[in-house]
């Protein structure tokens, strides 16, 4: 592991999702000895509507949104050094710009903020951040927001494989993680059979569950190279992984899900980009979503 995690960015607007995303962005970077910037963006290409409307002053509930995860940090713990930042622009470019700009590691954001017309985060912000990111983003669900930061586990890390360079990379930041964080490893190959229907089970799931069994040893084989002392378990499940993934965080009690943002292509070839931002809508345990251009942790 060539490179800690050592600065947490956490974009808020205010709302309910934004604050689980500040949570777990909170709890992380506690458990990792990592700094955290807050950042809260003012959607300029909305602002007269805003003024139209007579809203208070966007810049004013920015600072109040930003204060309120900067005071949150403090709160749980009050070592963690904390920027709090409100800026004017497109959200997801300026996410985007000051992550790359102030080497941002990771960005913990909420997958849904406000709605109605005082939108200003919302989640088609974190989709287009995640597409475009260079940094692993920890996507929050709104359920997840519900336990105190103190109580927030990272006991059981669940990293869905697919033996392509993007898991791999995703493995990397997965075992790095569960180093850290004292966590277990659950490694999941899921065997999505539905594009070969017409082909007999027989000659169908014999490779299939041969290429899943090599890529779950993968994992183990990184983790051992890493000397990484943490347990690796594997399963192999059949069915789409849009499924089976929440489906396996949900009733094996996962914390996290580490999973690339892309990987392989074509025929029984799963692991997409589409798979992730998938699994991000449809899960209520927060997803650690890494990029290929992701340096290794």
């Amino acid at each position: 592991m060539s490179r800690l995690i050592d600065a947490v960015l956490i974009p808020t607007d205010g709302s309910d999702g934004a604050l689980a995303g500040g949570k777990r962005g909170i709890a992380l970077a506690s458990r990792i000895d990592a700094t955290v910037h807050v950042l809260s963006v003012v959607d300029t290409g909305r602002s007269e509507e805003y003024d139209e409307l007579a809203f208070p002053s966007l810049e004013a509930s920015a600072a109040d949104a930003v204060e309120e995860i900067a005071r949150l940090a403090a709160d749980h713990d009050e070592s963690i050094d904390v920027t709090t930042t409100v800026t004017e622009g497109t959200p997801f470019q300026s996410i985007r710009e000051y992550a790359s700009r102030r080497e941002i590691d990771v960005i913990a954001m909420g997958t849904k903020g406000k709605t109605g017309i005082d939108r200003v985060l919302l989640g088609s912000v974190t989709e287009n951040v995640l597409r475009t990111a260079r940094t692993p983003v920890l996507a929050v669900p709104p359920s997840a927001g519900d336990d105190p930061i103190a109580d927030v586990p990272f006991d059981r890390l669940l990293l869905p494989t697919d033996g392509s360079d993007g898991a791999a990379i995703a493995a990397e930041w997965g075992i790095g993680l569960a180093n850290r964080l004292e966590s277990s490893i659950h490694a999941l190959y899921s065997i999505d059979t539905g594009p070969l229907a017409d082909i007999p089970d027989d000659e169908l799931l014999e490779p299939l569950e041969n290429e899943g069994r090599a890529a779950i040893d993968a994992v183990r084989e990184r983790r051992e190279d890493a000397g990484v002392a943490v347990s690796v378990s594997g399963s192999i499940v059949t069915g789409s992984p849009v499924t089976e993934v929440p489906a396996y965080a949900t009733e094996n009690d996962i914390d996290l899900i580490v999973m690339g943002t892309h990987g392989r292509t074509g025929i029984g070839q799963w692991f997409l980009g589409s798979v992730t931002e998938n699994v991000v809508r449809q899960t209520d345990v927060p997803v650690f979503c890494v990029p290929v251009s992701a340096e290794h942790p």
